[in-house]
């Protein structure tokens, strides 16, 4: 095997690739599967899901860059979110890489760090919307069933990196 292919098929080009690839088609898809179906699919956070499996497979700067691309890319593929709201969301996924990565590294727990780094940047989120938009857009952003979906994600999604990754999670990022 010469240089080239051993450099593309090495241990962080390869997953990387793979990851990036996987979440951009999981986002262009998801509008299309949403409305073939009728399932509010964005219920299961899809954006929050591929940051995690890129902060599980990749590594935290192409995790950072999954967490500006994927709203663009919706944006730009679907027309949502919204660009001001499209900004929020950039935000809220950077939020949520770094304090998983920081709380992690402090940690060593990844369902804590997980779960604390989705809530605390859920909580950014909320209030930049009431900040940004109105209590309004807040509560309507918040009914009920919204919120327990996104709960059941939360910990759908810590419990997934605690399973599948903490020792793979504390050689890439750490």
């Amino acid at each position: 095997m010469n240089a080239t292919s051993k450099s593309i098929l090495s241990n962080t080009v390869l997953p990387t690739f793979l990851v990036d690839l996987s979440a951009l088609s999981f986002i262009l898809l998801m509008p299309a599967a949403s409305h073939l179906t009728g399932i509010p699919f964005y219920f299961i956070e899809p954006m929050r899901i591929m940051l995690a499996v890129a902060l599980i497979f990749s590594n935290r700067y192409n995790s950072y860059i999954i967490a500006l691309i994927l709203p663009l890319f919706s944006f730009l593929v679907s027309g949502h979110p919204a660009p001001l709201k499209m900004m929020i969301i950039m935000a809220e996924l950077l939020l949520n890489a770094w304090l998983f990565i920081a709380l992690f590294s402090k940690t060593q727990k990844a369902f804590i760090s997980m779960f604390s780094a989705i809530l605390l940047s859920k909580i950014f989120c909320y209030l930049t919307y009431w900040v940004v938009f109105s209590w309004a857009f807040v509560v309507d952003e918040s009914q009920m069933v919204f919120l327990v979906a996104q709960l059941a994600v939360s910990l759908a999604i810590s419990s997934g990196v605690t399973v599948i990754a903490s020792k793979r999670i504390m050689r890439s990022i750490v």
